[in-house]
């Protein structure tokens, strides 16, 4: 098999692994490259590799590791609410079917609490569904140290983890519901829609107006968003329907159809659990021709608002 046969087959499971790894889709690029370009050098030289996709697995989960050690520093000086770069996905691939959960914006947060090799052995165990001993050589350690990993990040992500019961067209009904409560400013049926305990958490990363941490509870955030939305038409942006990391969302298009916001839905049991808006540009350049939302926020803040008629003493 060519080297242009083995990456067509093997990046995608490469990809797969180092971005929910990283929650970085440019990290996540730059790692499989990586990966690849050793992969290649190794086979010129005719070393034998009994399993390339075992040898390319490897690469990329010790190279996502390091990385992840890396990041995670510039993480804690991150300004507001870190959250990962959300990928536009659609139903077309089986594997990213299977593991469409496991993309959701809340699950690679949750992930964020992990240890780097704890996330790498449960991600490989649990989502990508690698037996204990290869999990065990991928990461460096015996079989009973990743048995302790796993175990350990299980316990952590059990309890966390939302669970996705519902059908693909029952998610997309309901975030079809959620958007038209939230533009009508209908607050009744918009939280009818929320979890009591939905959290809204917004990554501005200091370069766009956003929260600055999460918000808790469905009345309070059902406010947010119908004064956030009321808000839109100022600055001419509208929303456009697409799958957000395996689950509805949405996209934010200015009035040149440039992207200034993504918004994913994570749904559970029928209710909208939690939703991630990502509004920083660094972090959208990868879907679309991005927006300046900050200037759009700027140039209302700075247009005269309509006094009310002066009334007769």
């Amino acid at each position: 098999m060519s080297t242009d046969e083995l990456y067509g087959e093997l990046r995608p499971r490469a990809f797969a692994i180092a971005y929910q790894m990283l929650g970085s889709v440019g990290e996540a690029e730059d790692v499989v490259q990586e990966a690849f370009l050793r992969l290649h050098r190794t086979l010129r030289r005719e070393e034998p590799i009994t399993s390339p996709r075992a040898y390319l697995t490897t690469l990329v989960t010790r190279l996502a590791i390091d990385q992840l050690r890396s990041a995670r520093v510039r993480r804690e000086r991150y300004v507001g609410e870190w959250l990962p770069e959300p990928l536009v996905t659609g139903p077309t691939p089986a594997e990213q079917a299977e593991t469409a959960d496991s993309l959701s914006l809340a699950f690679l947060v949750l992930l964020e609490s992990l240890s780097p090799q704890q996330r790498a052995a449960f991600l490989l165990r649990e989502v990508f569904e690698y037996p204990y001993p290869e999990v065990a050589e991928i990461v460096g350690t015996d079989v009973d140290s990743t048995r302790h990993l796993v175990a350990r990040a299980r316990s952590h992500v059990r309890e966390r983890r939302p669970r996705y019961h519902a059908s693909r067209r029952q998610r997309e009904e309901l975030a079809q519901r959620f958007f038209a409560a939230v533009r009508s400013g209908d607050l009744a049926a918009l939280e009818a829609l929320l979890a009591q305990d939905v959290a809204l958490h917004g990554d501005g990363g200091g370069r766009v107006p956003a929260l600055t941490r999460p918000v808790d509870g469905r009345e309070r955030v059902a406010r947010i968003l119908v004064a956030a939305m009321a808000t839109l038409p100022r600055l001419g942006v509208r929303f456009r329907a697409t799958e957000v990391n395996g689950q509805p969302g949405g996209l934010a298009l200015d009035a040149q159809d440039r992207l200034v916001a993504v918004v994913g839905l994570d749904v559970a049991d029928g209710r909208i659990r939690a939703i991630h808006s990502v509004v920083n540009p660094d972090k959208l350049g990868h879907l679309d021709r991005v927006g300046d939302l900050a200037a759009l926020v700027r140039a209302d803040r700075r247009r005269p608002r309509p006094q009310p008629d002066d009334q007769p003493s």
